[in-house]
């Protein structure tokens, strides 16, 4: 009886190895003992030497016209086809690439319907790398599934170019380190499409805090909370079903960037504090089993049981600054759109979804006039500068607009982009972290210092200084 139980034990293990290993990046993870996954994680996170040198401010000369180039032009891509022609002659789309020639020849013909006559790539897996390597491309967007993300940046970087990913950046932390190894040196600009550190409301919160309004900042939550399950499901909704795909292969906050990113920005990551340290845990699968005795039979989801990935992850991170901040990542359930955007100070407290304020424990919430009148003072000067484009223009309540006018701008410009390749990685690893945590029954994992030490710099944010 001891031997079977030590057997499964080991088998277990094993198992819970191999998804360790994957999450880490690590090939033939299934053959590692505990020690070797203990040191396997020791080492993908302990301080590197770096390949170059850091790109922490790297600014360009500035370049009168960005010429853009996309990879990935369907449910997220041709938004930002549409917002960019909106930015001409700040901008100019060069060529376009997707996968589908349908997809992309839609776009192309979008952009040449905006005046512009960008060259189409399609109908090959590798189309993309030749679109890269033309010499008439500044910025390549990249818009496709997750799990291509760091192959496509890294590449194109190594073709001189700067890249603008869509969230997350990287899947796993030895790609994280990818990101950040050829960013140092090639010195090209990898910035994540966190389009919600653009928000009125996050953007807004950001000026409260930059001007001491919150005290002491001491805890912060973040979430995508977001009902996904019909789209996943739906065999057009994501291209070959992928996303509920990682729900098959993985348990952890699949998706932590759009709650995080902001909050981390209000607590200074990497610009004075950063994480330290995570502890997650999952809850048990039902909503995704359960929907699936719904869907089509020929659907190849139909009546799937198993799902890795609980309905609600939570993750929980401690800084260096001794900070908290709680990442929830919950698609499955019915519950009611949101990202939390809590944050606590010393001498206020704000909640989203509604937003609501909390000032120097009166025991309730301000009144909504009285909440909306602080904001109004508050409201960061970009979204009253480009307030008739937003309108125009819209994209997530006008977020994403207001982030690809910023990126072109600072190109235009010559200054530092918002965010950079250590914000993509660092909010990105939350990930794989999280699975890790749960594959060794909820551990502590440490976060890799993807600066190398360069954290401890107070500096700004450009959106708080050059816009």
């Amino acid at each position: 009886m001891g031997d079977s139980k030590n057997n499964f034990d080991r088998r277990k293990f094993l198992r819970s190895s191999a998804l360790v290993g994957a999450f880490l990046g690590l090939p033939g993870a299934a053959a590692f003992g505990k020690a070797d996954v203990d040191k396997a994680i020791e080492r993908i996170t302990a301080k590197r030497p770096s390949l170059g040198k850091s790109v922490i401010g790297l600014k360009t000369d500035p370049i009168e016209q960005v010429k853009v180039a996309f990879i990935g032009v369907g449910n997220r891509g041709s938004g930002h086809v549409k917002q960019m022609t909106a930015l001409h002659p700040k901008a100019t789309i060069t060529a376009i690439c997707d996968l589908r020639d349908e997809y992309a020849q839609k776009s192309v013909d979008f952009a040449k319907e905006k005046g512009q006559n960008p060259k189409k790539y399609s109908g090959s897996e590798d189309a993309w790398k030749e679109m890269v390597k033309r010499d008439d491309i500044d910025l390549v967007i990249i818009a496709t599934p997750w799990d291509l993300h760091v192959t496509m940046c890294v590449y194109a970087m190594q073709q001189g170019k700067h890249v603008a990913t869509e969230v997350p950046a990287a899947y796993t932390v030895e790609d994280c380190w990818k990101l950040v190894d050829t960013a140092e040196e090639t010195q090209r600009n990898c910035m994540m499409l966190e389009n919600v550190c653009y928000g009125d409301e996050e953007l807004t919160l950001l000026q409260m805090v930059d001007q001491g309004f919150f005290g002491t900042l001491t805890h912060g939550e973040a979430a995508y909370i977001h009902d996904l399950r019909e789209s996943m499901f739906s065999k057009t909704g994501y291209y070959d079903q992928w996303r509920i795909r990682h729900h098959v292969k993985y348990h952890g906050n699949l998706y932590p960037t759009h709650g995080l990113g902001p909050v981390a920005q209000y607590m200074g990551i990497n610009r004075g504090d950063r994480f330290g340290h995570l502890v997650s845990m999952s809850s048990l699968e039902a909503s995704l089993s359960e929907y699936a005795k719904t869907v089509e039979p020929d659907n190849e989801f139909y009546n799937y049981t198993d799902f890795k990935h609980g309905d609600m992850n939570t993750s929980l991170i401690k800084t260096a600054k001794g900070r908290t901040i709680m990442v929830q990542h919950d698609t499955a359930s019915p519950r009611v759109y949101s990202r939390i955007n809590a944050l606590m100070g010393t001498k206020a407290y704000h909640e989203g979804y509604p937003s609501r304020l909390s000032v120097n424990g009166n025991h309730e919430w301000l009144t909504e006039a009285e909440r909306a009148e602080i904001f109004e003072k508050y409201k960061h000067p970009i979204w009253n500068k480009l307030k008739d484009e937003i309108a125009k223009n819209g994209g997530h309540g006008g977020m994403d607009f207001v982030m690809l006018y910023r990126l072109i701008d600072c190109y235009n410009q010559g200054i530092m982009l918002d965010q950079d390749v250590y914000d993509a990685a660092d909010w990105s690893v939350v990930t794989p972290l999280s699975g890790i945590s749960i594959q060794m029954g909820n551990s502590a994992v440490k976060f890799p210092d993807f600066t190398r030490g360069k954290w401890q710099e107070n500096r700004a944010l450009g959106i708080m200084k050059n816009v």
